[in-house]
């Protein structure tokens, strides 16, 4: 079952190159959400990996959960694709250079990990219904992105008390746009033998759409869920049973689904010719490219200068000090643990680019952290470990780190922590207070979906009147806290999105932000080498002190 991977080439002018890339590739979507677009993601992704594949998963759209099951189901760490956060030609360049085939080179060193080998294919799991967008014109929809990747869709049909309807359904979606190729039709949730082979041969006699499987009706979901999507069971790792469910949705998908006539589809997919700047190595050069005015604004000597400092008890002070190529790299880290772990690689990877070294730290554990130069506070569940939070001898070290001028950049539960308290169930507790606001914990979310800001107040890490294009979602809201005499100012204007309200999000003081706003960072190429400059000129203060 196993095929060797094609070698990329590099061709074109002297002026633009362009990447071939053939990696074989399948996009799995539905009616709607709901559809068992993850079932089979999950089950086909683990089937092929168990048949000896290289498989690279991707997610539509903005999601960490879905993403951690399908690394989990894969092996192969997922990769978030969204027309919102990038253009169609950086989408292919991500695509490139996350399936192994984003630079110029022959066969691959025999001693590179298996996770970066270049995948033999790549299963995309779509989000909602095909064609549900942004607008009336399905802009961001599943099938705008199947489109820019040339890559077939598989569609996962939930024919819960219906037959022949089932035919027009399918009918409407081929027909509904142009430019879409279908790899097939896998039926859901059939109540019998009888009641699939209805669905099969009406589907088949008044479309050319191919049935290439049918999963029956399971008498209980097997996929666990909680109020963000599924579950991760304990924070961000998974139980030993998870291995189990894997192994069972792949063997449900390798008894009812032709898993080779799918593999036959995706290796239909053309190869995908894509741009690449002729004075750029790799699609991932071209990808987190920064752009000229990269680092802090300078001071009139040339010189990086810092924002003004938290301060607690302590004078605040400007800091001015030489370019970040001038000094050693940076090191900053970014808590990972069962409270904190949503991150997209990406952004990880555009702080490596931009000359930090990053290091995991928790915020629950009791080791002791390195000395650091920068703190990434990311999302997560924060809620679900508040008490431990709360008398947790890292959190109560944060404040001493923050007045120092630490530069900290939260985002959704990381904001939290900064926070005065987090309140669940009417209970506070206790969080570090760099903010004099409460995050509040609610039963239905408070901010949900993509969001669009301007850049209108100072701060270390953004432009000012630069735009950006995020996502959020999240459960708590932000209130006033109980030392709280004024709201904090903010740093981002929202022209969509529910933000901490009134339309706004992202509060600073000194080197701290704080949002509930999600950045992708190829999308915001500025972030990574300001944060890095930041903590760079942070680092040789505090060497030079």
């Amino acid at each position: 079952m196993k095929q060797p991977s094609p070698s990329p080439v590099l061709s074109g002018t002297p002026d633009v190159a362009a990447l071939s890339v053939p990696t074989p590739r399948l996009c799995i979507s539905a009616v709607s959400g709901g559809g068992g677009k993850t079932l089979l993601s999950l089950g086909l992704g683990r089937c092929w990996r168990k048949a000896g594949l290289r498989v690279q998963p991707f997610k539509k759209g903005p999601d960490y959960i879905d993403a951690a099951w399908l690394t989990q189901a894969t092996g192969r760490p997922a990769c978030n694709l969204d027309p919102f956060f990038l253009s169609a030609e950086k989408l292919r360049l991500l695509f490139a250079e996350r399936t192994g085939h984003g630079f110029p080179a022959g066969e691959p060193d025999p001693a590179t990990p298996a996770a970066q080998l270049p995948a033999d294919v790549a299963l995309l799991e779509g989000n909602r219904g095909l064609f549900d967008g942004m607008d009336v014109q399905g802009s961001c929809s599943t099938a705008e992105l199947a489109r820019m990747l040339a890559c077939p869709v598989l569609l996962s049909l939930n024919c819960t008390k219906m037959t022949r309807t089932a035919a027009a359904v399918v009918a409407g979606l081929a027909h509904f746009e142009p430019g879409l190729r279908f790899a097939g039709v896998i039926l859901g949730q059939t109540a019998s033998s009888r009641h699939e082979d209805i669905l099969r041969r009406t589907i088949e006699t008044y479309t050319d759409i191919l049935v290439l499987g049918s999963l029956p009706r399971q008498r209980r979901n097997p996929l666990p869920e909680r109020h963000m999507g599924l579950a991760t069971l304990s924070g961000d790792a998974f139980s030993p049973e998870t291995e189990t469910l894997l192994d069972q949705l792949a063997e449900l998908v390798r008894a009812h689904v032709d898993v080779n006539a799918v593999l036959d589809a995706a290796r239909r997919a053309p190869a995908l010719e894509i741009p690449l700047p002729a004075d750029c190595a790799s699609a991932g050069e071209t990808l987190y490219a920064a752009p000229r005015t990269e680092g802090l604004p300078a001071s009139d000597d040339g010189h990086f200068a810092s924002r003004e400092t938290f301060s607690a008890g302590h004078a605040t002070t400007t800091r001015t000090s030489a370019p970040i190529e001038d000094s050693a790299r940076p090191r900053i880290g970014y808590v990972h643990d069962a409270a904190f772990w949503f991150y997209y690689p990406e952004n990880l990877e555009a702080l490596r680019r931009a000359g930090a070294e990053l290091f995991p730290v928790s915020l629950l554990a009791a080791a002791d952290w390195p000395e650091l130069d920068g703190l990434y506070l990311g999302g997560g569940f924060p809620e679900d470990f508040a008490g431990q939070l709360a008398d947790s001898p890292a959190v109560r070290r944060l404040p001493q780190l923050v007045a120092q001028g630490l530069p900290v950049y939260a985002e959704c539960g990381g904001f939290m922590v900064l926070a005065e308290a987090i309140e669940r169930d009417g209970i506070r507790y206790a969080m570090i207070g760099v903010f004099p606001v409460c995050a509040q914990f609610c039963p239905r979310p408070q901010g949900l979906g993509y969001v669009e800001a301007r850049v209108t107040a100072e701060n270390p890490y953004f432009p000012l009147g630069s735009r950006l294009r995020g996502h959020e979602f999240h459960y708590s809201r932000c209130i006033g806290g109980d030392t709280a005499a004024l709201p904090p100012a903010s740093a981002l204007t929202l022209d969509k999105g529910t933000g901490m309200g009134q339309s706004r999000d992202g509060l600073v003081r000194g080197n701290v932000w704080a949002s509930y706003l999600h950045i992708f960072a190829p999308a915001v190429p500025q972030w990574a080498p300001r944060f890095t400059a930041l903590a760079a000129a942070y680092r040789r203060e505090r060497e030079n002190a």
